[in-house]
């Protein structure tokens, strides 16, 4: 697939937009559980919903960004030389309000462009099917018609909030307690082109923690995922003891710890006309 220059060039170093899914490939391979999510969307089924830009020096790859199309604040993933990032950031890939992970390096390059707001740090762990360890539970499959008690679980009471969908298509696990859904874990996306897939939305109604819920659909979402690809990873807060050890215990491995950032556009008038509606927005990205 061809790749269109941007026009901006510093010395050696060249930003442009790209679809060549095969350079983005081999360049984010070279840390495949930190660019799992990014490697995953290049899958058929959400590569059209991706921009791609990389920078390149002397011919070669040295940063690659890439901005998840939808409700801001969008996910932007960025990796590689910061300075290629601040660049690609500047004049490819220009998010007005996102959801970015990056690494600790890539924060100050990407705040000459944004604003870049206070948060914990973010640990990146996997598990495979060598590693797993499975818990029995109480944990029952969810389908599309699940999506409004979801919704009330997770206390948006937007039913747009998690579309249909997105439960239909994904993995979603859930325990109920007198009818209602207490505890569930679902899916970010999915890949088996790429034998990867990221569990997401785990949540537990705050009266019934302590319990070994969130542990069980998180092993039940698992469980399936691990039928159809090799890897399957997830975001958890560095300070949020009680789910690293749940983790862990299923079998998870911390790869490393990363920013998960909410960051503005310098000057853009969009952070202020969503910024009352940002409660609403979903998170994709965390768990």
């Amino acid at each position: 697939m061809a790749t269109v220059a941007s026009g901006a060039a510093s010395d050696r170093l060249l930003a442009r937009a790209t679809r060549d899914r095969d350079s983005l490939l081999a360049f984010l391979s070279r840390d495949r559980l930190y660019a799992a999510y990014a490697i995953a969307d290049m899958d058929d089924r959400e590569f059209a919903r991706t921009r791609w830009g990389m920078a390149l020096k002397d011919g070669a790859v040295v940063a690659v960004c890439m901005e998840y199309n939808g409700i801001s604040p969008q996910p932007l993933f960025v990796m590689g030389e910061p300075t290629g990032v601040r660049m690609i950031l500047g004049s490819v890939i220009r998010t007005r309000t996102a959801y970015l992970a990056a690494l600790p390096e890539h924060i100050p390059a990407v705040s000459e462009l944004y604003r870049v707001e206070a948060g914990p740090r973010m640990v990146r762990m996997w598990v495979d099917r060598a590693t797993f360890h499975p818990v029995i539970g109480e944990a029952v499959r969810l389908d599309a018609g699940d999506t409004r008690h979801l919704n009330r679980l997770y206390e948006l009471g937007l039913t747009a909030w998690l579309p249909s969908e997105s439960v239909g298509s994904g993995v979603y696990y859930g325990v109920r307690r007198a009818g209602r859904l207490v505890a569930a874990a679902g899916t970010h996306v999915i890949s088996p082109m790429y034998g990867l897939a990221a569990v997401g939305n785990v949540f537990t109604h705050r009266d019934m923690r302590g319990r070994g819920l969130a542990k069980a659909v998180t092993s039940a979402v698992t469980a399936e995922l691990l039928e159809t690809v090799d890897t399957v990873v997830l975001n958890v807060r560095s300070d949020n003891v009680p789910a690293l050890a749940a983790y862990r215990a299923l079998g998870y491995q911390p790869h490393m710890s990363f920013e998960e950032r909410l960051v503005r556009r310098d000057g853009s008038l969009w952070d202020s006309i969503v910024a009352p509606l940002r409660r609403y927005l979903p998170d994709r990205r965390r768990t």
